[in-house]
């Protein structure tokens, strides 16, 4: 990492106590965790808003809720997002062949129209060479309706800080994620 992690000791209480729930959880303290701690207020900020937008309520069914971020990842190549995020969509029932199929989705049988719009709207939001034409909005409302276009839309833009942050900040990915063929998740996207 680009910036290194401080002892735990000198890590907020509060924020030590996110990392004992992570490493109750995941079997480690979550790399971006650390760095994101060094800012107690920016940490407890983005931990409530990744908590809203990954709830049980949401509108957004949780194998999507996954499957959308590892896209977002795979574009601003987030080695510790893919990992992290394709591990919790395995999680949420989605196929091996799905997950690595993801990054030439347009071209796999594993995807159904809903997964496509959501993902091809995923790509306009991330690319800065793309943009949202209305056409694809509204090819979007044809299986998401109004708020459940707002939640997808709050949780790509979250995905793009998150996986912007930790790619700049060079956070590896901690083998959550063991993808065939690959050796590892640390697959780079083209």
């Amino acid at each position: 990492m680009r910036v290194p992690a401080k002892s735990l000791s000198d890590y907020s209480w509060l924020v030590r106590i996110f990392f004992w729930n992570q490493k109750r959880k995941y079997g480690q303290r979550l790399d971006p965790a650390m760095l994101w701690g060094r800012s107690p207020r920016l940490f407890l900020g983005v931990a409530f808003l990744y908590g809203m937008i990954d709830r049980k309520s949401s509108p957004i069914e949780p194998a999507l809720r996954s499957l959308i971020p590892v896209r977002v990842s795979q574009i601003n190549e987030c080695h510790f997002c893919m990992d992290l995020n394709s591990a919790t969509l395995l999680k949420r029932g989605a196929s091996i062949e799905k997950v690595e199929a993801l990054e030439d989705w347009r071209h796999s049988k594993c995807f159904g129209e809903r997964e496509q719009v959501a993902l091809e709207f995923a790509e306009a939001v991330t690319r800065s060479d793309l943009s949202v034409s209305n056409e694809l909005v509204d090819r979007l409302k044809r299986h998401f309706d109004d708020d459940a276009v707002i939640e997808l839309t709050g949780l790509i833009a979250f995905q793009n800080l998150s996986s912007k942050f930790n790619s700049a900040l060079g956070v590896p990915a901690q083998g959550f994620c063991k993808l065939r063929g690959s050796g590892s998740s640390d697959k780079r996207s083209s």
